[in-house]
């Protein structure tokens, strides 16, 4: 669905995105987590009367490219529960936000009580050396044997296990995930005193170091500050610092530095931030 992108294609159904800021069921009402599950009811009800069945379930258990969108209490147990009543399995995507990055919990699938029948991981399990995991159950893994060869040139390589091997040992060594929790809150605190200041900055959510700050226009109105996004993280790019613009909207700012950042970079990064929205551009296209 985003630039350039043709929508999904007939046999994928997409669920509404339980966004407690911008979705139709909002922060603070109850069972909201239960609501937005009841989205997947519609689907496989839909898929029922065609007399289809569900293969599987597959979210990113904070969904990063939907804009750091941290989903509410008891929606991935609701889901789940209703696509393994369907027959399907349930798939968490732990590409960005696995291996300790929330702080609270090694897998963010975790926060959600939940455990699935398969989970995806990659790039982050070799700090950036290619290298990606699927791990899944002893039945859905034999499932697999049916006699036709499955042949991968970089399938189960030494060097990319090592490196990942030895990319765990260290978040466990140097407590990463302890880390991430600290440096979270100290970044969290810091944009929310910010947000405080700033009317740009709609909505700031995440977990552990895995953030996103959603810029609008009107706070009232939800209208995207697109434009201002790509000039934040143009200008923060000048200063040294990377980020990048996520959403469907393209208007969330997706902060998620390295696991061993420093409480110095945190301050770094808030204060620059800081500087670049007291810029004109900001001021002036951005009334409050």
């Amino acid at each position: 669905d985003g630039p350039g992108g043709q929508g999904a294609p007939p046999h994928v159904h997409v669920l509404p995105l339980p966004d407690g800021y911008r979705g139709s069921f909002k922060y603070g009402e109850s069972g909201i987590g239960g609501k937005y599950a009841r989205a997947a009811v519609k689907v496989l009800k839909k898929l029922g009367t065609q007399k289809k069945g569900v293969s599987a379930f597959l979210a990113e258990s904070i969904p990063g490219c939907a804009g750091q969108v941290v989903l509410p209490p008891d929606y991935l147990k609701e889901v789940y529960a209703l696509v393994r009543q369907a027959g399907g399995v349930c798939i968490a995507d732990e590409v960005q936000t696995g291996f300790g990055r929330v702080g609270s919990h090694y897998w963010a699938f975790q926060t959600q009580d939940v455990v699935p029948d398969i989970v995806t991981m990659g790039k982050p399990m070799g700090n950036g050396h290619p290298v990606a995991a699927v791990v899944t159950t002893p039945e859905i893994a034999a499932s697999f044997d049916t006699g036709m060869e499955y042949f991968n040139t970089f399938g189960g390589n030494p060097v990319s296990c090592a490196i990942a091997r030895e990319v765990m040992a260290v978040i466990e060594a140097e407590e990463l995930q302890a880390h991430a929790r600290r440096q979270g809150e100290r970044l969290d605190e810091a944009l929310r005193d910010m947000q405080s200041r700033h009317p740009i900055m709609g909505d700031v959510r995440g977990l552990g170091l895995f953030r996103g700050v959603e810029l609008v226009l009107d706070r009232a109105t939800l209208a995207p500050a697109r434009e201002q996004a790509v000039y934040i993280v143009e200008r923060l790019r000048e200063k040294g610092i990377l980020l990048s613009i996520d959403g469907p909207l393209q208007n969330v700012l997706k902060i998620k530095p390295p696991l061993a950042i420093s409480a110095t970079d945190i301050d770094s990064y808030v204060s620059s931030l800081e500087d670049v929205l007291q810029e004109d551009f900001i001021r002036v296209t951005v009334p409050g």
